[in-house]
């Protein structure tokens, strides 16, 4: 049986911050739950399987996506309700939760999640694809990633061909209004600059 992955017990603070999705709200601790660089994106509670934390709070009403990375997690929410109802409702299970060494992952994603970005800059690709790919996935590890996880999302990369860079928008980002704007004005203009090969980067996982 896989060994279950749980934050350590010990005293947990919590705070809330908002994130450019007005729908998502980022709970940031001061207890690491997952290691630098490595996050889970739960759209549904079937998708959440691994994670007995995200299926606890897929049983709020109106939790309808959980997004966990190294020290928070996004909550996007599903109904009209402001977030001053419900983000005390939130901050009060997660610091019981983490402080109470619930389960947070049944196994660690992170040998998955590098296996899968690894076969992602590989794939049946040529040996110049593959270089490229891997200069794509390097500049969105240091400069673009850490600023989405700042606005309680990421970005991960998931293929390269044709010089069309397509990428996965998680958690906050999802859904954005303002996802769309970053990724052309934003990501793109710093790919083709840095990588001249790439013509245009397109995304997966936008809900707007």
């Amino acid at each position: 049986m896989a060994e279950q992955l749980t934050a350590p017990a010990a005293p947990v603070s919590i705070y809330a911050e908002a994130s450019p999705n007005p729908e998502s709200m980022k709970f940031v601790l001061n207890s690491q739950l997952l290691a630098d660089g490595v996050s889970v994106d739960y759209p549904n509670v079937e998708a959440a399987a691994n994670s007995p934390l995200a299926q606890e709070l897929f049983n709020f009403d109106y939790v309808g996506r959980v997004f966990i990375a190294q020290n928070f997690v996004t909550i996007t929410k599903t109904s009209d309700l402001q977030w001053a109802h419900l983000i005390p409702e939130l901050r009060t299970f997660l610091k019981s939760y983490i402080e109470a060494a619930g389960p947070i992952f049944l196994v660690d994603p992170a040998a998955e999640q590098k296996a899968a970005q690894q076969a992602a800059a590989t794939g049946d690709s040529s040996e110049a694809d593959q270089q490229t790919s891997q200069k794509i996935i390097d500049l969105l590890d240091n400069y673009v990633r850490p600023a989405v996880e700042q606005d309680g999302g990421n970005i991960t990369f998931k293929s390269y061909q044709d010089g069309i860079v397509t990428v996965n928008l998680q958690g906050s980002c999802s859904g954005c209004p303002s996802a769309t704007v970053t990724l052309k004005s934003g990501i793109e203009n710093l790919l083709k600059r840095m990588v001249p090969e790439v013509k245009e980067v397109v995304a997966e996982g936008v809900t707007i």
